[in-house]
């Protein structure tokens, strides 16, 4: 078993990956302003398979850059500064955020009044949601905050956004991959304000989805264009496939007041964009733009706050998470084939430990 690793994958074929061994953390000399970076535990979702589709669009290739066709997809989780030659940085400082899947990784960090940043040149222009890192003690929901918290706090900026929009005016939310743990926060914030949203899921999944309790029905892809939808409909897209966006579309047509793209959870049907769809055009929602503009309404504290409070409540309310620890690099490919594959529970929470 290589005991110093990093996983990369195909950018032109998600499903081809490659192992790489890693010189040993104490063989590695840094270089001022660098600091070696060892991961604890990180959590592996559908949303890990969206930065890998939408790479080259939403820049996640980036973050940690590979050689020619190969890259990193990028995963929310906990490290330990291992080594540090930044002066307020100092050894043993644990952090929460965006890290790569391997064992430990380089890169260049500084202190700033609202926490650590990484600023290594790659990640210029790329969205400082992602390039910060919030120091953490350790918790009893280190698991849960590691799987939800960027999940949820993308339900949380479109549940923001509707609002503001005033819902465009809808009686009626529908979102496609109801399973997935974004859509189950979106549907959660909707229903807690008294929203009726409908989940669309696949006949597999209906059992789980039903039981969760926030959609007020939960339909099959195949039987939604047989069900009757009345009144305006906001239609919002964590699946990506063309077929029930189509569907939806054509279903609907004028009934839809809004439709928007959040990621893809179907990721072997590629992107979103099947021509001209009755209805208005499917909007791309990107989080990192609204993290931004939410930061400077409401400050970066109080937007934190209101984050945190919000999750803390989603995860006391919702006691369906069961979270799977896989441990070392032969384990973490068998999961993510089974993540990219589509095929995990959507109970699952699946945590990794190099």
């Amino acid at each position: 078993m290589i005991e110093n690793w990093d996983l990369l994958i195909d950018r032109t074929d998600l499903s081809r990956t490659e192992l790489r061994t890693l010189p040993a953390p104490d063989a590695v000399a840094l270089a001022d302003g660098e600091v070696l970076l060892e991961m604890e535990r990180f959590a592996l979702t559908a949303n890990n398979i969206t930065y890998g589709g939408y790479g080259d669009r939403l820049g996640s290739w980036r973050f940690f850059p590979a050689e020619g066709d190969w890259g990193r997809i990028p995963v929310w989780g906990f490290a330990t500064v291992r080594h540090s030659t930044v002066e307020t940085i100092s050894e043993g400082t644990r952090l929460f955020g965006y890290l790569p899947m391997a064992t430990h990784w380089i890169t260049r960090l500084v202190r700033r009044p609202w926490g650590v940043v990484d600023v290594s040149d790659h990640r210029a222009g790329l969205p400082s949601a992602y390039n910060s890192l919030v120091e953490a003690a350790p918790g009893p929901l280190d698991d849960q905050i590691a799987l939800l918290r960027p999940l949820f706090l993308t339900a949380f900026l479109l549940d923001d956004y509707l609002a503001e929009n005033a819902d465009f005016g809808a009686a009626t939310f529908i979102l496609s991959s109801a399973s997935s743990k974004t859509a189950l926060g979106l549907g959660w914030l909707l229903a807690r304000r008294g929203a009726r949203v409908v989940g669309l899921t696949s006949p597999r999944n209906r059992g789980f989805v039903e039981g969760v309790g926030c959609y007020a029905e939960t339909l099959t892809y195949e039987a939604f264009t047989e069900t009757p939808v009345e009144g305006p409909v906001v239609f919002v897209d964590f699946a990506g496939a063309p077929e029930v966006v189509a569907a939806v579309h054509h279903s609907l047509g004028e009934q839809l007041v809004h439709s928007a793209v959040v990621g893809s959870t179907h990721q072997a049907d590629g992107a979103v964009g099947p021509g001209r769809l009755p209805g208005p055009r499917p909007t791309f929602f990107f989080a990192p733009d609204r993290v931004r503009q939410r930061s400077q309404d409401w400050g970066g504290a109080a937007f934190h706050d209101r984050i945190q409070t919000a999750l803390e409540a989603f995860i006391t309310a919702n006691g369906w998470l069961e979270v799977s620890t896989h441990a070392g690099p032969e384990a973490l490919k068998a999961i993510y084939q089974t993540v990219l594959a589509g095929k995990a529970r959507p109970e699952e929470g699946i945590m990794v430990t190099p």
